[in-house]
């Protein structure tokens, strides 16, 4: 490997999924995975096999259909059935990683584990050696590296090494560390540690004061050759260091940090739509490299001074990420060829089924909106990949409400292929009432947790897309839906959280 490759360790379905909310099950993990592939991340942490009986599905899934285009890693807290686990998780990957990590802080030892120094540098020796009888490529990782005393660290890693660990990660486990302390801490391990050259040291940084992105650069910047990271900053409290900030960093500042990737850039506006979709977690519109504004100029000087020429105030290309703004697309009448055409320019392979399923949508719409935009596109290729088809499915509705009247829905659905149903309900406005109906007629009890909508793009013909989130037996559900019509991405959107919540329950 090159001293100027950086190694881009994703986490979005491991620590990304841990943020409060962003659970995904099996077959999201899967439709993520094969987006980070196709976006060509190194490593893949794909779950913590021993916390649930579903991550370890998910993790075995996932190293079954992309072990062998990924490495893929499971994470494993320094307990014997921990990495058995994780190593049994992996067991079909061509390519894989077990992940394992104890705390080595003063207060996490003392308050935490409860445990001297010595017993920590045993058990990390012990667990090291039993990850690598059972995998070759061993990554560990010192709990809260950033508030461990450094003389410490040297010696845990130096450990961790002649055990047989392969990548140290250091992480910054509560966003405590600034740019120069973390540059610090990863420059004392490469002058002191002597064994440092036969491991790659990582960054693991979280973003409680804003920082991870700028942490993990220092690293870099002090030798530092992985970065761990989460599509959209996803994480636990305030998040991770976000995948498309670091690598379009290094990208765009090349000149600086001389360090490259093997990211597909064109890709991260994408995923960064998928991961936001199936998680229900949406995207600031300032959030940097994919934000809805992420290259909008509306100041006059700026306009003036993009129409001269666009470096003027654009450091990064729109398409060099594949952003999708509001060019306009091809009518109803172009054809096939014409719209397939759009299709790949806009980063996305369908196979024939796919594309046709998505040109009969796009016909659909051209016939409710004037102007169709690529983010009308792009919603629509989205709203497919999410959309299950194999529960409920809307038939018809109808929903009114009014000041001083009272609200009504009434809706027509259909499971599978058996006979429709029809339901009515009242409730305090047709929104809720039509929520009422809908969990009467699919027999799923679920509260609201929340409800979001917001335009796809502009005019006042625009798609509106609806996020709900509901929550069913302590578990949260996320739903999506897509329509001119603002009730009916609702009724969708509360179909797609029902049918999640179906699909979940046992003997489903």
């Amino acid at each position: 490997m090159s001293d100027k490759h950086i190694v881009i360790f994703d986490t979005t379905l491991r620590d990304g999924e841990q943020s409060p909310g962003c659970s995904m099950n099996t077959k999201e993990k899967l439709q993520v995975a094969e987006a980070l592939v196709e976006l060509g991340v190194d490593i893949i942490e794909a779950g913590f096999p021993i916390a649930s009986p579903g991550d370890f599905e998910a993790v075995q899934a996932i190293a079954r259909k992309y072990g062998d285009q990924a490495v893929i890693c499971a994470l494993a807290r320094c307990r014997e059935d921990d990495i058995d686990r994780a190593a049994a998780a992996l067991q079909d990957a061509q390519q894989k990683r077990i992940h394992i990590f104890l705390a080595t802080s003063s207060i996490h030892r003392q308050f935490k584990l409860k445990m001297e120094k010595p017993e920590i540098i045993a058990k990390t020796i012990e667990s090291v050696q039993r990850a690598k009888a059972l995998c070759d490529n061993i990554e560990f990782s010192p709990e809260d590296a950033a508030r461990t005393e450094l003389d410490f660290l040297c010696e845990v890693v130096e450990k961790a090494i002649t055990a047989g660990a392969t990548t140290v990660n250091i992480p910054d486990t509560v966003g405590y560390a600034t740019p120069a302390h973390y540059f610090k801490v990863i420059d004392t391990l490469i002058k002191n540690v002597p064994n440092i050259k036969q491991a790659v040291i990582s960054t693991h940084c979280h973003n409680d004061l804003g920082l991870a992105v700028a942490n993990s650069l220092a690293a870099v910047e002090a030798g530092a050759r992985q970065v761990e990271c989460t599509i959209n900053g996803l994480g636990e409290r305030a998040g991770n260091a976000a995948l498309e900030e670091v690598v379009m960093a290094l990208k765009t500042r090349y000149d600086y940090y001389g360090c490259d990737t093997k990211i597909n850039t064109t890709k991260l506006f994408p995923t960064s739509k998928l991961v936001s979709k199936i998680t229900g977690m949406q995207v600031q519109r300032n959030k940097a490299i994919v934000g809805q504004n992420a290259f909008a100029h509306e100041a006059g000087i700026h306009q003036h001074g993009m129409l001269q020429d666009r470096s003027t105030y654009e450091i990064m290309r729109p398409q060099d990420v594949g952003f999708t703004g509001t060019n306009l697309v091809l009518g109803k009448h172009s054809g096939r060829h014409a719209f397939r055409d759009r299709i790949n320019s806009l980063h996305y392979q369908l196979d024939d089924a796919a594309f046709e399923q998505l040109f009969n949508d796009f016909i659909v719409l051209c016939d409710k909106k004037k102007n169709v935009y690529d983010a009308d596109i792009v919603a629509l290729i989205e709203h497919r990949a999410t959309e299950r088809t194999d529960l409920w499915k809307l038939v018809r509705f109808q929903a009114s409400g009014g000041t001083r009247t009272i609200a009504t829905a009434t809706v027509e659905l259909q499971f599978g292929k058996q006979t429709p149903r029809i339901g009515i309900s009242t409730g305090d406005g047709p929104i809720d009432a039509l929520f009422k109906v809908l969990c009467e007629l699919t027999g799923v009890q679920a509260s609201q947790q929340d409800y979001q909508v917001r335009s796809i793009s502009t005019g006042e013909d625009a798609q509106a897309e609806v996020h709900v989130t509901l929550t069913h037996s302590q578990q949260t559900f996320h739903g999506l839906g897509v329509s001119t019509d603002t009730l009916e991405a609702t009724a969708l959107a509360y179909i797609s959280a029902l049918n999640k919540i179906a699909g979940s329950e046992p003997g489903e």
